[in-house]
């Protein structure tokens, strides 16, 4: 909404809080967690007033301010990358001739796959520590 001064004005409730935010932030340290009460007053505002409406003015994260909203209170943290678990792999018949692929994926998106015909198997280390080196 516009005021006479062609500035947008925000509602009074939404102002106050502003002023509760900057007093809170000037006292803390930079980057500081916001407290509870002070995320508890931004979702009530934000169920009467609209998400951008009070993320924008409150200098708020959207996304944070709207999972609070849909009842996630808990801060979302990033998903640890799981550590590589045991595969068993069990043999084929004695009579069949073994064929195999197996597949591997970095953290960072490379990928090496290694197809293989008969009885030998590769040596999974010496293979394993080239691609690691390579990925650096």
């Amino acid at each position: 909404m516009l005021n006479d001064k062609g500035t947008i004005s925000i509602a009074e409730p939404i102002a106050q809080l502003k002023r509760q935010f900057d007093q809170f932030r000037s006292a803390q340290p930079h980057r500081a967690k916001i407290s509870e009460a002070l995320w508890q007053a931004a979702v009530e505002l934000a169920r009467q007033h609209g998400l951008y409406a009070v993320a924008h003015p409150l200098c708020l994260d959207y996304v944070g301010l709207k999972r609070r909203l849909a009842g996630g209170t808990e801060v979302c943290e990033k998903k640890k990358a799981s550590s590589p678990g045991f595969v068993e792999m069990i043999a084929a018949h004695p009579g069949a001739a073994a064929e195999c692929v197996i597949e591997f994926e970095s953290k960072s998106g490379g990928k090496m796959r290694i197809q293989w015909k008969g009885w030998g198997a590769p040596d999974w280390g010496s293979l394993l520590r080239a691609w690691r080196e390579a990925e650096r």
